[in-house]
């Protein structure tokens, strides 16, 4: 596995190197809902109602984006989920 963002990741992902995808998920308690957000890929950022649904979301999102990043169909890749905490300030 080669992760998306190291350099040469777009040359080995198009020689059928399969890839390795973070995504970092975090709950926004004031809004109630899921954020997720990757370093490697860029513009994946994305909010869902339910950690199951932003999931989803993200499997589906992260497919597009290295599609259009490859200019061909995305190669095997392995996502990682990676609970974030976010701390709520206090007033």
């Amino acid at each position: 596995m080669y992760r998306v963002g190291f350099p040469g990741w777009k040359l080995a992902a198009k020689l059928g190197v399969p890839v390795r995808l973070r995504v970092y998920i975090a709950q926004d308690l004031e809004s109630n809902v899921y954020v997720a957000q990757s370093p490697d890929l860029e513009g994946l950022v994305l909010e869902g109602q339910t950690l199951e649904e932003i999931k989803n979301e993200a499997l589906s999102c992260s497919k597009i984006l290295l599609e259009i990043a490859l200019n061909k169909s995305a190669p095997e890749t392995q996502t990682d989920f990676i609970w974030h905490t976010v701390q709520q300030a206090s007033a």
